[in-house]
C-alpha cells in the first residue's frame, strides 16, 4: 500500500466560493488524501475530501472512489449524484436530494436533515450504520440494502420498492407508509409507530420488532414475523402466506382475509375481535381470545375462546375447527 498525503494552502477566493466555504485567508486544511491500493495486479485510488461544504446544484456529481469526512452538502440540489464507490461519514445533509443514482456507498455516523427530503433514491449496494434521519422519503427504487442503528424521525413514505433489504436496530417515527411494495427484507429489532408498514410486500422475515400502527401487512406474501409486538387494528388483511411465531397481537379485527395463515404460540389482547374474518387459518393461541368471527376453514386452538360467531356470512367451505386445548 502507497499512501501520498497532499497539503494545500487555499486562498479566499473562486475556490472558496465555488465549494461554498467561509475561511481565513490562507487558512490551510486538507483538501484530499489520495490511497493508492494495489490488489489483486489492480490500482485502485481512493480520493478523500475533509472538512469541505458543498452547495448549489451537483457540485459533486460524477465523483468515483471518494470518501467524504465532516463535509456538509449546504442548501441546493443533487449534491451528490451519478456517482459510485462514495464513502460519507461524520457528514451533514441540507439540502434537497443529496445521494441520487450512488452505485456502492458507505454512509456512517452522518445527519440527514428535514430539507434533504428524498435524499437517497435509485442507488444500489449500500450500507447505512449509526445515522439519524429528519427527512422524509428515503430510500425508493434501490437494491441491496443494509441499514443498521438508525433512527428515522420522520419516515414518511421511508423505503419504497426495495429489493434486498436488511434492516438491524432501527426506529421508524411518524409518517405513513414505510416499505411499500418492497422484496426480499429481513429484519431484526425494529421500533415503529409509523402508520401503514409493510403494505404490498413480499418475502419478508422480521424478528424482534414493536409495531404500533393500524394496517400493517396488508396484501403482503411470503411474510414471517417471529417473537414481535403487532399492535393496530387490521392487521394483515388479504395476505398469503403469513407465519407469526410467539408474537404479541392487539388490536380490533385482525387477520382477515387471509389465505395460509399461520399462528404459532401466539397471545391476542381483550381488544382483538372479529378475529379471522373469512380466513384460511392454522392457529395455536397462547391463553385466550375474546372473538373469533366466520374462519373460512383450518384449526384453530386456544386455552379459551369468549364468543365465536358463524353467521349466514361465513365463506364456503365453512369448515373451521376451533377447540380448547385439553
Amino acid at each position: 500500500m502507497y499512501v501520498y498525503l497532499c497539503f494545500f494552502s487555499i486562498r479566499t477566493g473562486g475556490f472558496s466560493e465555488f465549494c461554498n466555504i467561509n475561511m481565513e485567508k490562507w487558512y490551510k486544511v486538507f483538501v484530499l488524501f489520495v490511497v493508492t491500493l494495489h490488489t489483486n495486479n489492480k490500482q485502485y485510488k481512493v480520493e478523500t475530501i475533509t472538512g469541505l461544504q458543498f452547495g448549489g446544484e451537483r457540485p459533486l456529481f460524477g465523483i468515483h472512489d471518494t470518501r467524504l469526512e465532516n463535509v456538509t452538502i449546504t442548501e441546493g440540489e443533487s449534491g451528490i449524484k451519478c456517482c459510485r464507490n462514495i464513502e460519507a461519514d461524520n457528514c451533514r445533509f441540507i439540502g434537497k436530494y443529496p445521494w441520487w443514482h450512488v452505485d456502492g456507498s458507505l454512509i456512517t455516523k452522518c445527519h440527514f436533515e428535514p430539507g434533504s427530503r428524498s435524499a437517497i433514491w435509485y442507488s444500489d449496494n449500500m450500507v447505512m450504520r449509526d445515522c439519524v434521519i429528519d427527512a422524509p422519503k428515503l430510500f425508493r427504487e434501490m437494491n441491496n440494502v443494509t441499514v443498521e442503528n438508525v433512527v428515522f424521525n420522520d419516515a414518511d413514505e421511508t423505503f419504497w420498492k426495495v429489493n434486498n433489504l436488511k434492516i438491524k436496530n432501527v426506529t421508524l417515527h411518524d409518517g405513513t407508509y414505510p416499505f411499500m411494495f418492497c422484496e426480499n427484507v429481513y429484519v431484526d429489532g425494529l421500533i415503529s409507530d409509523s402508520k401503514y408498514v409493510f403494505q404490498y410486500c413480499k418475502n419478508v422475515e422480521v424478528h424482534n420488532a414493536k409495531i404500533t400502527t393500524k394496517d400493517s401487512f396488508w396484501e403482503v406474501e411470503n411474510v414471517t414475523i417471529y417473537d414481535s409486538e403487532l399492535n393496530g387494528e387490521y392487521l394483515a388483511w388479504h395476505s398469503k402466506n403469513v407465519r407469526l411465531v410467539r408474537c404479541r397481537i392487539t388490536g380490533e379485527q385482525p387477520l382477515c382475509y387471509a389465505q395460509k395463515l399461520v399462528l404459532e404460540e401466539c397471545t391476542f389482547g381483550e381488544d382483538c375481535d372479529r378475529v379471522f374474518e373469512d380466513s384460511e387459518v392454522q392457529a395455536d393461541i397462547v391463553g385466550g381470545i375474546t372473538e373469533i368471527k366466520n374462519p373460512r376453514t383450518g384449526v384453530i386452538t386456544a386455552d379459551r375462546v369468549g364468543k365465536v360467531t358463524i353467521d349466514d356470512f361465513v365463506k364456503q367451505p365453512a369448515d373451521c375447527i376451533i377447540k380448547l386445548r385439553q
